[in-house]
Order: structure tokens, then C-alpha cells, then sequence
């Protein structure tokens, strides 16, 4: 008698970790404090869409300060981002996972970026492969606290648009 022993291999996930805003959406130096604050870029539908065809993770790493300078409320930053996902979901994509600091820089809390604190909680989350996984942001705390995880990471220029980093980015993946 043979005995036949399968062994199931789960793969670890590549991911893209997006800035929110300057890479989702446009940036006020007021904060998004709303809905209607919250303008999203063109492109990207086509760039997440691109990058789950990909089989990539997309998960977005954001500092949300607005929260604890009492200017936004959990429940709004929540209701901003069930929009967004609902708006990806009508256009047939989503994201995986939203995590956020409410933390002001005084706060010195171990999430905000350039602190490595949301990402490693993305890591204990899902079970992704860092070295096939990128951070994509605007500023040096996105670089920074990718490279405080020795993540991969691309610092998205002024007038460069996420859809043009995603095209490269799986042309040469």
C-alpha cells in the first residue's frame, strides 16, 4: 500500500503598502477632515486593480494627526474610508487592509510614520514577503519607516502618479 502525503504550502504575500495622502488622494495642508475633502487621484482604480492582478496585497499605511488635533473623529476617518473601499468595490477592486495613527508628532507613539509601528502590525496581520514588497510614498517618514523594516520602498515624485509607479513597478516584477 502506498501512502500518498500532500503537504499544503501557503505562500507568503507580496504587498504594497501606500502612503494615503499625496498617493490616494490629494493632500491639504489643512488636513481631510471629510468626505468631501477627500478627492482621490485619477489613476487609481486602474493602479490597485493592476497590482491585485498582480497578486499583491494593498494595504495603506497612513498618519491620521487631524484625529488627535480634534479636527476628525474616528468615526468620520472610518466613514471616509468604507466610501473608498465602496467606491473600489463599484469598480471591481478593493484594498486589503486600512491601518491609521491618530498620534500627533508630540505624541511620540511607536505607529506614526517614520516609526515602523503600522506596517509591523500589517505584518503580524497577513503573512507577507517583505522582500518582494514595496512601501510607495511622498515623504521621507514613508522611506524611513520602510527601511526601519528593510522593506523596499519607492519615493513617488512630485507630479509622478501612483499609476505610472504601478505600471513599472510589475513591468519589472
Amino acid at each position: 500500500m502506498k501512502i500518498l502525503l500532500c503537504f499544503h504550502i501557503k505562500l507568503k504575500q507580496k504587498a504594497i503598502f501606500l502612503d494615503r495622502d499625496g498617493i490616494i488622494n490629494y493632500e491639504r495642508k489643512d488636513y481631510v477632515k471629510n468626505l468631501d475633502e477627500f478627492k482621490i487621484y485619477d489613476g487609481i482604480i486602474d493602479a490597485i486593480k493592476i497590482l491585485k492582478n498582480n497578486n499583491f496585497l494593498v494595504i495603506i499605511i497612513t498618519n491620521q494627526s487631524a484625529i488627535n488635533r480634534k479636527l476628525l473623529s474616528i468615526s468620520t476617518l472610518n466613514h471616509i474610508h468604507e466610501n473608498f473601499q465602496k467606491f473600489l468595490k463599484d469598480n471591481d477592486t478593493s484594498i486589503d487592509a486600512i491601518y491609521f495613527c491618530p498620534h500627533t508628532p508630540e505624541d511620540l507613539c511607536a505607529c506614526r510614520k517614520p516609526k515602523p509601528g503600522l506596517l509591523l502590525s500589517a505584518l503580524n496581520d497577513f503573512d507577507i514577503d517583505l522582500t518582494n514588497s514595496f512601501m510607495i510614498g511622498d515623504s521621507l517618514s514613508d522611506i524611513n519607516a520602510a527601511k526601519a523594516i528593510n522593506c523596499n520602498w519607492i519615493l513617488l515624485k512630485n507630479g509622478k502618479y501612483l499609476l505610472s509607479i504601478v505600471k513599472n513597478l510589475v513591468s519589472t516584477n
